[in-house]
């Protein structure tokens, strides 16, 4: 009788320390996650304020009254994070397709120094967002994998979305395996 007590209190006390030890994966998890959200966000917002800078420049010099009428006011649309990545990007994509097609834009030193600067900015974004993913794919990981996802069902954590496709497609074809 005895053996039986120490022994359903060790099987206890290891699922106890389980428990704890994927309770902590996933804390950490979430941490990184949060940090490279953040970071993100700093980078969009920046990468708006950049584009903004480029818009009376390119409106002075091509003689246009829109270009990129919506940038300014993208913040107050409500977008979420993905959602304002994906706008900002097309933004940055319509500003250099105009640069390309009037070289002559080139001439303007300050619209240089801020697409520097806006170059500088995305290698920030990508590196932000890869460090997102790849943290995003760690957790997603614990999340469908045993016995973590015994813990995250006892602590409701869900699967966290990428940001882009690539790596969803990635992960849903590694977790068929």
């Amino acid at each position: 009788m005895l053996y039986a007590v120490i022994a359903v209190c060790a099987l206890i006390l290891i699922l106890v320390i389980l428990i704890l030890v994927y309770r902590n994966k996933f804390q950490f998890c979430v941490i990184k996650i949060d940090e490279a959200q953040e970071d993100i966000e700093a980078y969009l917002e920046n990468k708006k304020e950049l584009l903004e800078k480029t818009i009376p420049i390119i409106k002075k010099e091509l003689k246009k009254k829109d270009f990129l009428e919506e940038v300014p006011y993208c913040l107050d649309k409500g977008y979420d994070d993905f959602e304002l990545h994906n706008f900002l990007k097309t933004a940055y994509n319509e500003l250099f397709k105009t640069i390309d097609d009037n070289e002559k834009l080139l001439k303007s030193d300050k619209l240089l120094k801020t697409i520097d600067e806006l170059n500088e900015n995305e290698e920030d974004i990508i590196g932000a967002i890869k460090f997102y993913n790849d943290t995003v794919v760690d957790y997603n990981k614990l999340v469908s994998s045993f016995p973590s996802s015994l813990v995250a069902l006892i602590c409701r954590y869900k699967k966290e979305e990428f940001y882009n496709n690539e790596k969803r497609e990635i992960f849903e074809i590694l977790n068929e395996r």
